[in-house]
């Protein structure tokens, strides 16, 4: 990555652990990664997980944050979670638009658009999650998908906006599959958004921004992956849940 841009390694438990495994993990990962002062590191617990584990990283050199919030800040809106909310437990970071959640809960470029601007409202470091399925990629449309997504989901946000964004590529064939993307393929991508975000919030600002790699990373695959010109980190799923792998994953980037 480029040395202006300070890496951030993002651990997403999606749906996993109780409250007794999300203190312990968020204990072992404190541990394990406090000697990487150069690297961001932020973990993104279930809702209802949250409160415990800010009771353990709170004040720490780990961040933490919810993986959705609402678009609305308030009101009859059985089952959601507002940015006030998160901000009330020491949230520092949102995930946004996530492909579990585009999928599963029929999220649109609109809503991301939505919640990405509540997020900013709050104060909240916004992780906007973009990428193609396998079958746009094999018909040639990975482009075409990310750059609705960008233009879209971040459209109308001022250039001191974007600049507080965080954006996740994750090639949503590599999610939970096993695959990864190769790091030309990553770089070639991450290096289309970059192009598009100066498009947006010009050179500067996009110089600045941070773009993760979010795909099935590992210990294994991760040096060479964040050596990529624009990756600047990774959004990362199943090997977050083992603070071994995500230590693993934050020394590649350090």
């Amino acid at each position: 990555m480029d040395e202006r841009r300070k890496p951030l390694i993002a651990g997403n438990w999606k749906m996993n652990l109780d409250l007794a495994g999300a203190v312990s993990l968020a204990r072992e990962v404190l541990l394990r990664t406090a000697s990487f002062g150069s690297v961001d590191v932020c973990v993104l617990p279930p809702f209802p997980l949250i409160q415990a584990v800010a009771g353990v990283l709170d004040g720490s050199a780990v961040g933490f944050g919810g993986q959705d919030l609402s678009k609305e800040d308030e009101g009859a809106y059985t089952g959601d979670v507002s940015a006030k909310m998160l901000l009330s437990l020491g949230c520092q970071y949102v995930c946004i638009g996530h492909s579990e959640r585009r999928e599963f809960h029929l999220e649109t470029d609109e809503s991301v658009r939505l919640k990405t601007g509540r997020a900013l409202t709050a104060g909240l470091v916004p992780i906007v999650c973009v990428g193609e399925r396998l079958a746009e990629r094999d018909s040639g449309d990975t482009f075409m998908r990310v750059e609705r997504q960008v233009t879209v989901g971040m459209g109308g946000l001022s250039p001191d906006e974007l600049a507080r964004v965080v954006v996740a590529y994750e090639p949503v064939w590599a999610i939970g599959t096993g695959r990864t993307a190769t790091p030309a393929q990553a770089q070639e991508v991450h290096e289309y958004i970059r192009k598009l975000l100066s498009r947006m919030a010009g050179d500067v600002i996009a110089l600045r921004m941070r773009i993760l790699y979010g795909g099935s990373v590992k210990p294994g695959n991760a040096r060479e992956l964040l050596a990529q010109k624009d990756v600047d980190g990774a959004l990362v799923g199943g090997a977050s849940l083992s603070a071994e792998s995500f230590a693993g994953i934050v020394e590649c980037a350090g």
